[in-house]
Protein backbone atom coordinates (compact mmCIF):
# COMPACT_ATOMS: atom_id res chain seq x y z
CA UNK A 1 0.00 0.00 0.00
CA UNK A 2 1.36 3.44 -0.83
CA UNK A 3 2.60 5.44 2.08
CA UNK A 4 2.59 2.50 4.51
CA UNK A 5 5.64 1.28 6.33
CA UNK A 6 6.89 -1.98 4.82
CA UNK A 7 8.91 -4.58 6.65
CA UNK A 8 11.27 -6.86 4.79
CA UNK A 9 8.85 -9.77 5.17
CA UNK A 10 5.98 -7.71 3.71
CA UNK A 11 7.74 -6.97 0.43
CA UNK A 12 7.22 -9.44 -2.37
CA UNK A 13 10.42 -9.73 -4.40
CA UNK A 14 10.60 -11.52 -7.76
CA UNK A 15 12.96 -14.47 -7.83
CA UNK A 16 15.09 -12.58 -10.36
CA UNK A 17 14.93 -8.97 -11.50
CA UNK A 18 14.74 -8.91 -15.27
CA UNK A 19 16.12 -5.95 -17.22
CA UNK A 20 13.05 -4.13 -18.50
CA UNK A 21 11.98 -0.95 -20.21
CA UNK A 22 9.39 1.14 -18.37
CA UNK A 23 7.12 2.71 -20.99
CA UNK A 24 4.23 4.04 -18.91
CA UNK A 25 5.45 6.28 -16.12
CA UNK A 26 4.27 9.75 -15.10
CA UNK A 27 7.12 11.55 -13.38
CA UNK A 28 4.72 13.57 -11.25
CA UNK A 29 3.27 10.27 -10.05
CA UNK A 30 6.59 9.33 -8.45
CA UNK A 31 6.34 12.05 -5.77
CA UNK A 32 6.58 10.11 -2.53
CA UNK A 33 4.92 11.63 0.58
CA UNK A 34 8.29 12.28 2.23
CA UNK A 35 9.52 14.23 -0.80
CA UNK A 36 6.26 16.19 -0.96
CA UNK A 37 6.81 17.42 2.59
CA UNK A 38 10.51 18.10 1.99
CA UNK A 39 9.81 20.22 -1.10
CA UNK A 40 6.98 22.05 0.65
CA UNK A 41 9.35 22.98 3.48
CA UNK A 42 12.06 24.10 1.05
CA UNK A 43 9.61 26.30 -0.84
CA UNK A 44 7.86 27.69 2.25
CA UNK A 45 4.53 26.11 1.35
CA UNK A 46 1.90 25.00 3.83
CA UNK A 47 0.31 21.68 2.93
CA UNK A 48 -3.35 20.87 3.71
CA UNK A 49 -2.24 17.78 5.67
CA UNK A 50 -1.23 17.66 9.32
CA UNK A 51 1.53 15.19 8.50
CA UNK A 52 2.56 12.11 6.56
CA UNK A 53 -0.11 9.91 8.12
CA UNK A 54 -2.97 12.18 7.04
CA UNK A 55 -1.57 12.39 3.51
CA UNK A 56 -1.20 8.62 3.31
CA UNK A 57 -4.81 8.17 4.40
CA UNK A 58 -5.89 9.95 1.22
CA UNK A 59 -4.31 7.33 -1.01
CA UNK A 60 -7.50 5.31 -1.24
CA UNK A 61 -9.20 6.02 -4.55
CA UNK A 62 -12.68 5.23 -5.84
CA UNK A 63 -11.94 6.01 -9.48
CA UNK A 64 -9.55 7.85 -11.78
CA UNK A 65 -10.89 11.29 -10.89
CA UNK A 66 -10.44 10.82 -7.14
CA UNK A 67 -6.79 10.01 -7.82
CA UNK A 68 -6.34 12.95 -10.18
CA UNK A 69 -7.65 15.38 -7.56
CA UNK A 70 -4.87 14.39 -5.12
CA UNK A 71 -2.28 14.04 -7.88
CA UNK A 72 -2.75 17.63 -9.05
CA UNK A 73 -2.98 19.00 -5.50
CA UNK A 74 0.38 17.49 -4.56
CA UNK A 75 2.05 19.02 -7.61
CA UNK A 76 1.88 22.38 -5.85
CA UNK A 77 5.23 21.62 -4.19
CA UNK A 78 7.02 21.57 -7.56
CA UNK A 79 8.19 25.14 -8.05
CA UNK A 80 11.82 25.22 -9.19
CA UNK A 81 14.09 23.38 -11.60
CA UNK A 82 15.73 21.79 -8.56
CA UNK A 83 12.37 20.42 -7.40
CA UNK A 84 11.77 18.75 -10.76
CA UNK A 85 15.34 17.47 -10.83
CA UNK A 86 15.12 16.01 -7.33
CA UNK A 87 11.86 14.23 -8.18
CA UNK A 88 13.36 12.78 -11.36
CA UNK A 89 16.54 11.67 -9.62
CA UNK A 90 14.54 9.91 -6.89
CA UNK A 91 12.55 7.99 -9.50
CA UNK A 92 15.61 6.88 -11.45
CA UNK A 93 17.37 5.66 -8.32
CA UNK A 94 14.34 3.54 -7.38
CA UNK A 95 13.72 2.37 -10.95
CA UNK A 96 17.30 1.19 -11.35
CA UNK A 97 16.87 -0.92 -8.22
CA UNK A 98 13.73 -2.40 -9.82
CA UNK A 99 15.59 -3.62 -12.89
CA UNK A 100 14.55 -0.78 -15.20
CA UNK A 101 17.27 -0.26 -17.82
CA UNK A 102 15.36 2.10 -20.11
CA UNK A 103 12.59 4.52 -19.10
CA UNK A 104 10.26 6.62 -21.23
CA UNK A 105 9.06 9.27 -18.85
CA UNK A 106 5.87 11.27 -19.28
CA UNK A 107 5.59 14.80 -17.94
CA UNK A 108 2.42 16.96 -17.83
CA UNK A 109 3.54 20.48 -18.79
CA UNK A 110 -0.01 21.90 -18.82
CA UNK A 111 -0.48 20.94 -15.18
CA UNK A 112 2.51 23.10 -14.25
CA UNK A 113 1.74 25.99 -16.58
CA UNK A 114 -1.69 26.30 -14.98
CA UNK A 115 0.05 26.81 -11.63
CA UNK A 116 2.25 29.59 -12.98
CA UNK A 117 5.37 27.44 -13.38
CA UNK A 118 7.26 28.29 -16.57
CA UNK A 119 7.60 25.66 -19.28
CA UNK A 120 11.37 26.00 -19.15
CA UNK A 121 11.38 25.32 -15.42
CA UNK A 122 9.65 21.96 -15.56
CA UNK A 123 11.27 20.79 -18.80
CA UNK A 124 14.80 21.82 -17.86
CA UNK A 125 14.50 20.41 -14.36
CA UNK A 126 13.53 16.95 -15.57
CA UNK A 127 15.78 17.00 -18.65
CA UNK A 128 18.86 17.99 -16.65
CA UNK A 129 18.71 14.64 -14.85
CA UNK A 130 17.71 12.59 -17.88
CA UNK A 131 20.73 13.93 -19.79
CA UNK A 132 23.07 11.85 -17.65
CA UNK A 133 20.71 9.08 -16.54
CA UNK A 134 22.61 6.27 -18.22
CA UNK A 135 25.93 7.29 -16.70
CA UNK A 136 24.45 8.00 -13.27
CA UNK A 137 21.90 5.19 -12.95
CA UNK A 138 22.47 2.78 -15.83
CA UNK A 139 19.05 3.75 -17.20
CA UNK A 140 18.69 5.23 -20.70
CA UNK A 141 15.75 7.63 -20.90
CA UNK A 142 13.43 9.51 -23.23
CA UNK A 143 11.05 12.33 -22.33
CA UNK A 144 7.39 12.28 -23.44
CA UNK A 145 5.24 15.42 -23.30
CA UNK A 146 1.81 14.23 -22.16
CA UNK A 147 -1.24 16.40 -22.78
CA UNK A 148 -4.30 16.62 -20.56
CA UNK A 149 -7.31 15.35 -22.48
CA UNK A 150 -9.80 17.22 -20.28
CA UNK A 151 -8.32 20.50 -21.55
CA UNK A 152 -8.83 21.91 -25.04
CA UNK A 153 -6.89 20.90 -28.11
CA UNK A 154 -6.03 24.59 -28.61
CA UNK A 155 -4.24 24.58 -25.25
CA UNK A 156 -2.31 21.46 -26.22
CA UNK A 157 -1.35 22.89 -29.61
CA UNK A 158 -0.01 26.06 -27.98
CA UNK A 159 2.10 24.08 -25.53
CA UNK A 160 3.44 21.81 -28.28
CA UNK A 161 4.36 24.86 -30.36
CA UNK A 162 6.25 26.29 -27.39
CA UNK A 163 8.02 23.01 -26.69
CA UNK A 164 9.17 22.79 -30.29
CA UNK A 165 10.20 26.46 -30.36
CA UNK A 166 12.39 26.05 -27.27
CA UNK A 167 13.98 22.89 -28.62
CA UNK A 168 12.73 20.83 -25.69
CA UNK A 169 14.33 17.36 -25.68
CA UNK A 170 11.07 15.46 -26.12
CA UNK A 171 10.97 12.27 -28.14
CA UNK A 172 7.21 11.71 -28.19
CA UNK A 173 3.83 13.00 -27.12
CA UNK A 174 1.15 11.26 -25.08
CA UNK A 175 -2.41 11.82 -23.95
CA UNK A 176 -3.51 11.32 -20.34
CA UNK A 177 -5.81 12.46 -17.51
CA UNK A 178 -9.60 12.00 -17.43
CA UNK A 179 -10.45 9.57 -20.24
CA UNK A 180 -14.24 9.24 -20.10
CA UNK A 181 -15.91 11.92 -22.21
CA UNK A 182 -12.62 12.96 -23.84
CA UNK A 183 -12.20 10.71 -26.88
CA UNK A 184 -8.90 10.58 -28.77
CA UNK A 185 -10.38 12.25 -31.86
CA UNK A 186 -10.54 15.50 -29.89
CA UNK A 187 -6.77 15.78 -30.47
CA UNK A 188 -6.44 14.90 -34.15
CA UNK A 189 -4.67 18.17 -35.09
CA UNK A 190 -2.27 17.88 -32.15
CA UNK A 191 -1.12 14.45 -33.25
CA UNK A 192 -0.83 15.52 -36.88
CA UNK A 193 1.47 18.36 -35.84
CA UNK A 194 3.56 16.10 -33.62
CA UNK A 195 3.90 13.58 -36.44
CA UNK A 196 5.07 16.33 -38.80
CA UNK A 197 7.65 17.34 -36.21
CA UNK A 198 9.05 13.80 -36.20
CA UNK A 199 7.82 12.88 -32.72
CA UNK A 200 6.72 9.38 -31.74
CA UNK A 201 3.07 8.94 -30.78
CA UNK A 202 1.34 7.21 -27.89
CA UNK A 203 -1.93 7.78 -26.02
CA UNK A 204 -3.88 6.49 -23.03
CA UNK A 205 -6.92 4.57 -24.23
CA UNK A 206 -9.12 1.77 -22.97
CA UNK A 207 -8.50 2.09 -19.23
CA UNK A 208 -11.81 3.56 -18.05
CA UNK A 209 -12.84 4.44 -21.60
CA UNK A 210 -14.27 1.85 -24.01
CA UNK A 211 -12.46 -0.34 -26.52
CA UNK A 212 -13.63 2.06 -29.23
CA UNK A 213 -11.23 4.68 -27.84
CA UNK A 214 -8.35 2.33 -28.65
CA UNK A 215 -9.57 2.04 -32.24
CA UNK A 216 -9.91 5.82 -32.43
CA UNK A 217 -6.41 6.37 -31.09
CA UNK A 218 -5.05 4.05 -33.77
CA UNK A 219 -7.14 5.25 -36.69
CA UNK A 220 -7.57 8.96 -35.99
CA UNK A 221 -4.41 9.82 -34.06
CA UNK A 222 -2.16 7.25 -35.71
CA UNK A 223 -0.49 6.23 -32.46
CA UNK A 224 2.20 3.57 -32.38
CA UNK A 225 1.51 2.47 -28.84
CA UNK A 226 -1.50 2.29 -26.51
CA UNK A 227 -1.12 3.14 -22.84
CA UNK A 228 -3.29 0.80 -20.72
CA UNK A 229 -5.55 -0.76 -23.37
CA UNK A 230 -7.10 -3.38 -21.09
CA UNK A 231 -10.60 -2.75 -22.51
CA UNK A 232 -9.46 -4.25 -25.80
CA UNK A 233 -10.55 -7.57 -24.32
CA UNK A 234 -14.17 -6.43 -24.77
CA UNK A 235 -13.72 -6.50 -28.57
CA UNK A 236 -12.42 -9.75 -30.12
CA UNK A 237 -11.92 -8.12 -33.51
CA UNK A 238 -9.77 -5.44 -31.91
CA UNK A 239 -7.73 -8.07 -30.08
CA UNK A 240 -7.08 -9.79 -33.40
CA UNK A 241 -6.00 -6.49 -34.95
CA UNK A 242 -3.67 -5.68 -32.06
CA UNK A 243 -2.13 -9.15 -32.18
CA UNK A 244 -1.63 -9.05 -35.95
CA UNK A 245 -0.04 -5.60 -35.78
CA UNK A 246 2.07 -6.33 -32.68
CA UNK A 247 0.77 -3.03 -31.32
CA UNK A 248 2.20 -2.41 -27.84
CA UNK A 249 -0.07 -2.11 -24.82
CA UNK A 250 1.62 -0.62 -21.75
CA UNK A 251 -0.35 -2.28 -18.95
CA UNK A 252 -0.21 -1.07 -15.34
CA UNK A 253 -1.70 -3.82 -13.13
CA UNK A 254 -1.43 -2.26 -9.66
CA UNK A 255 -2.70 1.05 -11.03
CA UNK A 256 -5.72 -0.66 -12.56
CA UNK A 257 -6.59 -2.21 -9.19
CA UNK A 258 -6.10 0.97 -7.17
CA UNK A 259 -8.26 2.99 -9.61
CA UNK A 260 -10.96 0.30 -9.59
CA UNK A 261 -10.62 -0.41 -13.31
CA UNK A 262 -10.50 -4.03 -12.09
CA UNK A 263 -11.74 -5.23 -8.71
CA UNK A 264 -8.70 -7.21 -7.59
CA UNK A 265 -5.39 -8.24 -9.10
CA UNK A 266 -6.79 -11.75 -9.48
CA UNK A 267 -9.41 -10.27 -11.83
CA UNK A 268 -6.83 -8.54 -14.01
CA UNK A 269 -6.92 -9.53 -17.71
CA UNK A 270 -3.13 -9.66 -18.09
CA UNK A 271 -2.92 -13.49 -18.23
CA UNK A 272 -5.71 -13.57 -20.81
CA UNK A 273 -3.96 -10.83 -22.78
CA UNK A 274 -0.75 -12.84 -22.80
CA UNK A 275 -2.63 -15.99 -23.81
CA UNK A 276 -4.23 -14.10 -26.68
CA UNK A 277 -0.79 -13.16 -27.99
CA UNK A 278 -1.05 -9.44 -27.26
CA UNK A 279 2.13 -7.38 -27.05
CA UNK A 280 1.81 -6.33 -23.41
CA UNK A 281 4.39 -4.95 -21.00
CA UNK A 282 4.26 -4.28 -17.26
CA UNK A 283 4.63 -0.72 -16.00
CA UNK A 284 4.06 1.26 -12.79
CA UNK A 285 2.13 4.34 -14.05
CA UNK A 286 2.14 6.50 -10.86
CA UNK A 287 4.03 4.29 -8.40
CA UNK A 288 3.96 6.64 -5.40
CA UNK A 289 0.16 6.52 -5.48
CA UNK A 290 -0.57 2.96 -6.59
CA UNK A 291 1.56 0.87 -4.28
CA UNK A 292 4.44 -0.23 -6.41
CA UNK A 293 7.23 0.22 -8.90
CA UNK A 294 7.92 -2.21 -11.74
CA UNK A 295 9.48 -4.83 -9.50
CA UNK A 296 6.49 -4.61 -7.15
CA UNK A 297 4.14 -5.13 -10.08
CA UNK A 298 6.08 -8.19 -11.25
CA UNK A 299 6.27 -9.60 -7.72
CA UNK A 300 2.54 -9.32 -7.11
CA UNK A 301 1.71 -10.70 -10.56
CA UNK A 302 4.01 -13.61 -9.86
CA UNK A 303 2.37 -14.23 -6.50
CA UNK A 304 -1.19 -14.10 -7.82
CA UNK A 305 -0.80 -15.75 -11.23
CA UNK A 306 2.33 -17.87 -10.83
CA UNK A 307 3.76 -16.44 -14.04
CA UNK A 308 6.16 -18.79 -15.77
CA UNK A 309 9.78 -17.82 -16.43
CA UNK A 310 8.87 -17.73 -20.11
CA UNK A 311 6.01 -15.28 -19.51
CA UNK A 312 8.18 -13.01 -17.39
CA UNK A 313 10.91 -13.03 -20.04
CA UNK A 314 8.29 -12.38 -22.71
CA UNK A 315 6.94 -9.38 -20.80
CA UNK A 316 10.46 -8.01 -20.40
CA UNK A 317 11.27 -8.59 -24.07
CA UNK A 318 7.99 -6.97 -25.10
CA UNK A 319 8.88 -3.86 -23.13
CA UNK A 320 12.23 -3.55 -24.88
CA UNK A 321 10.89 -4.21 -28.38
CA UNK A 322 8.01 -1.76 -27.78
CA UNK A 323 10.22 1.09 -26.61
CA UNK A 324 11.20 4.13 -28.66
CA UNK A 325 14.87 3.45 -27.89
CA UNK A 326 17.37 3.20 -30.72
CA UNK A 327 17.85 -0.18 -32.35
CA UNK A 328 21.35 -0.25 -30.86
CA UNK A 329 20.01 0.28 -27.34
CA UNK A 330 17.33 -2.35 -27.84
CA UNK A 331 19.99 -4.82 -28.95
CA UNK A 332 22.04 -4.06 -25.82
CA UNK A 333 19.07 -4.65 -23.56
CA UNK A 334 18.03 -7.85 -25.32
CA UNK A 335 21.59 -9.13 -24.95
CA UNK A 336 21.38 -8.35 -21.25
CA UNK A 337 18.10 -10.24 -21.02
CA UNK A 338 19.31 -13.83 -20.99
CA UNK A 339 22.07 -13.18 -23.46
CA UNK A 340 19.55 -12.14 -26.10
CA UNK A 341 17.91 -15.59 -26.04
CA UNK A 342 14.46 -14.25 -25.34
CA UNK A 343 11.01 -14.59 -26.83
CA UNK A 344 10.82 -12.45 -29.96
CA UNK A 345 7.62 -10.78 -31.18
Amino acid sequence: MPGTEETESDVLVPARLLPVAELHLHIEGTLQPELIFALAERNGLELPYSGLDELRERYEFTDLQSFLDLYYANMAVLRTEQDFADMTRAYLERAAAAGVRHAEIMMDPQAHLSRGVALETCVNGVASVLATSEQDFGVSTLLIAAFLRDLSEESALEVLDNLLAMGAPIAAIGLDSAEVGNPPAKFERLYAKAREAGLRLTAHAGEEGPASYIIEALDVLGVERIDHGIRCMDDPDLVERLVDGRIPLTVCPLSNVRLRAVDTLADHPLPAMLAAGLNVSVNSDDPAYFGGYVDDNFAQLEAVFALSEFDKARLAANSIHSSFASEERKAELLEELNGGEVPHP
